[in-house]
């Protein structure tokens, strides 16, 4: 059957967020406590919803790679990938994601971490990656999306763009928040929070 499968990234493949271990791996635990207490506000606004994820998220890249020349970023990222992400990994995710490697399916990362990081691994796992894309100028990061952050209904919005869903037999998606409900309304199977081994 050709079947479209949806995973979302962090907490869903990975036991936590990856945003969060990417930050230590590329400043350290100093900076990124310095950062966190600068940004201490923002942060306690997100946490009692009157800052939007979107925005929380954009202020917080916004301090710590604002003007971080591109080539030492990506460099960094895959380094990311290939030192970091693997310990980050759920066996059951694992597992899941090489049954639906074997049956030949059509898989998809989708996830509101950075493509920069969370492509590389999809590369070394033959996956395929839609995620918030960085904006630059002048081979430096600016700190803003490029478009919109890929969580909630923009997730929905990049794989309608990316796919004709009519084309396949079945959509199955993985995920664990609220970010991914539009995600599932795509699905004509959906797991939260679980796996499904068949």
């Amino acid at each position: 059957m050709n079947n479209l499968i949806l995973f979302d990234f962090d907490g869903t493949i990975t036991t936590g967020d990856s945003l969060r271990k990417f930050l230590i791996h590329y400043h350290g635990w100093i900076k990124v406590l310095i950062g966190l207490l600068v940004l201490s506000p923002v942060l306690i606004l997100y946490t009692v919803k009157l800052v939007s994820n979107n925005k929380a998220k954009q202020i917080l890249l916004q301090w710590f790679f604002k003007h971080e020349p591109l080539d030492v970023f990506n460099k960094k990222c895959k380094a990311f990938a290939r030192q970091c992400i693997p310990k980050m990994l759920r066996p059951e995710a694992v597992e899941q994601i090489n049954y639906h490697k074997n049956n030949q399916e059509t898989i998809v990362v989708v996830t509101a971490s950075a493509e920069n990081w969370v492509k590389p691994w999809c590369d070394e796992m033959n996956l395929l990656c839609i995620g918030t894309k960085l904006d630059v100028f002048e081979n430096k990061l600016t700190g803003k999306y490029l478009g919109e952050n890929c969580y909630g209904p923009e997730k929905a919005n990049r794989i309608k763009e990316q796919f004709n869903l009519s084309a396949f037999d079945k959509i199955i998606a993985y995920g664990d928040s609220r970010g991914d409900r539009e995600m599932f309304a795509l699905a004509s199977q959906s797991y939260y929070k679980t796996f499904s081994l068949t």
